[in-house]
């Protein structure tokens, strides 16, 4: 049964992979956001109560 040879399909496997590994990662990971995260300040507001009208 050839389809139970496993030699030209895992060269396949192996293959698919590195060229996902060498060319299309680097690739995704190189693009830049354009708004970077901006750090918040530790500050804590004030509040103040709700006063309900009922």
């Amino acid at each position: 049964m050839p389809q139970l040879n496993p030699s030209p399909w895992f060269a396949i496997l192996v293959f698919s992979w590195l060229v996902l590994l060498a060319i299309v990662v680097p690739k995704t990971l190189n693009h830049t956001f354009p708004n970077e995260p901006a750090l918040q300040s530790t500050q804590t507001l004030k509040t103040n109560p709700w006063n309900w009208s009922w």
